[in-house]
């Protein structure tokens, strides 16, 4: 068990319930931020950096979310689409841009790569790793790996902390702020605090990273193309197996290089339950099905590969992801929405605290659905990441406030970092004034960032 030191919290109440009083408390700090994924990290050294004591809590035994436990292995947002335009335009700077930097220096990142009418870059997730440990503990971040959060520590609607769980035990961690990087909105909702899952509980299908090593990446391009999208004679291809008993549910798939020689990073894989149905990896027994289908058609789709594919006959599959890659669960109900309509128009906001040229990136049914954004971006409200309900807290990541297909658009890396970062500055800011999150000015907020080095006008 935790032995550290005790605090009064007995009139406090656990998600609901008294506080079990044999909890020692573990650590009292400004600042608690759920999760170690690109908005946690971004947060956690963006409030560290403003002087703010900063624990972080990450249930794997390293930093990455998505990124690196799904190996979702590459950084989508940063560039406008275009149909005239083919060089990559960056748009997005801030925290993206500090890691992306980070990155490139370490070796761990392609250049830009063809991605329909955009641009992405594929990393190396063994260098993000390294990186986020390295920019967390230059910040003076406490980091504790392999510890979840099992329930929030509340005083009536005010969020004093949470308990958290690892092999030690169970312990409380007391924080002035609470910011909810989990990409589930896992303290939101052990709060009670209202969210919804997709289109009326439809969400998009997860899929099953992997690498593919040993392959003549030269040849693989001359037969593939630049373009990561993969083109109609490769779909053909995938169809012709498919007829010939090869487990290849989705038709478009999508492969990159990766900055280590003779490897591809293959996004390929659509997991739906063994009866059809959606699953949402919130529920253990649907992510458990996710991973085991998941591992099952990496094989498939590298046979396919393998078989078919020029530059692939020598290949073999490296690794997949940790867990399935997670493109959605639950999504805040915030004190603003971002809406279908936001998106589409390609509306900028005053209070807007980060650009997001990425498409509508759909998945589901056996081939991804785009629709693009081109020459343009939108910029998401602040008030997407604000909870309607509960004082203390903020989201940063793919659990704001949005509408499905908004989200689908809304979700990637890119803008998860700057997520982090806005989160961050609220909190800062929240502390420094004793406002609440919701009683705080989104313009403020957006111009502290953009004089931190975000892509965002002054105005």
């Amino acid at each position: 068990m935790y032995n550290r030191y005790m605090t009064n919290i007995s009139t406090w109440s656990l998600t609901g319930g008294p506080v079990d009083r044999g909890l020692e408390v573990l650590a009292e700090v400004d600042v608690l931020v759920v999760g170690a994924g690109a908005a946690g990290v971004a947060a956690a050294v963006v409030a560290a950096e403003a002087g703010k004591s900063v624990l972080v809590v990450e249930k794997y035994g390293f930093a990455g979310g998505a990124a690196v436990a799904g190996m979702s292995g590459t950084i989508c947002g940063m560039y406008l689409a275009s149909d005239a335009d083919r060089e990559p335009r960056q748009v997005v700077a801030g925290f993206t841009e500090r890691f992306r930097g980070e990155l490139a220096a370490r070796g761990g990142l392609t250049a830009p790569q063809v991605y329909g009418k955009t641009w992405t870059v594929a990393h190396d997730p063994l260098v993000w790793r390294e990186v986020a440990d390295d920019l967390l503990e230059g910040a003076g971040v406490t980091v504790l790996y392999h510890t979840a959060v099992a329930a929030v520590v509340l005083d009536g609607d005010t969020h004093r902390g949470v308990v958290v769980e690892s092999n030690a035990g169970r312990a409380v961690v007391l924080a002035a702020r609470t910011i909810d990087a989990s990409g589930d909105a896992a303290v939101v909702a052990r709060a009670g605090h209202r969210y919804t899952f997709g289109d009326n509980g439809a969400i998009q299908n997860p899929t099953m990273f992997f690498r593919l090593g040993n392959v003549d990446v030269e040849r693989f391009l001359e037969f593939y193309g630049e373009d990561t999208i993969c083109p109609p004679y490769v779909t053909e291809e995938i169809l012709r197996a498919r007829g010939a008993g090869l487990d290849l549910p989705r038709q478009k798939i999508w492969i990159f290089t990766t900055p280590r020689p003779g490897e591809l990073l293959v996004n390929a894989t659509r997991l739906a339950g063994r009866d059809g149905r959606m699953l949402n990896v919130i529920d253990p027994a649907d992510f458990t099905e996710a991973e085991i289908l998941g591992r099952r058609q990496v094989r498939s789709y590298a046979r396919f590969l393998i078989d078919r594919i020029p530059g692939c006959e020598n290949a073999f599959v490296v690794d997949t992801g940790v867990e399935a890659g997670i493109r959605q669960t639950r999504t805040i109900a915030g004190i603003e929405r971002l809406s279908n309509e936001d998106v589409l128009a390609a509306r900028k906001r005053e209070d807007g605290i980060c650009r997001v040229p990425w498409p509508i990136e759909l998945h589901a049914g056996d081939r991804p659905k785009l629709s693009w954004l081109l020459d343009d971006y939108y910029e998401v409200p602040y008030g997407a990441l604000v909870p309607e309900r509960g004082e203390g807290v903020i989201v940063a990541g793919r659990c704001l406030s949005a509408e499905h297909e908004a989200l689908a658009s809304a979700r990637v890396t890119a803008q998860c970092f700057e997520y982090g970062h806005a989160a961050a500055v609220a909190t800062v800011m929240s502390l420094d004034k004793g406002l609440p999150y919701r009683g705080l000015d989104g313009r403020e907020i957006r111009s502290a960032m953009a004089a931190g080095g975000s892509a965002l006008s002054l105005s």
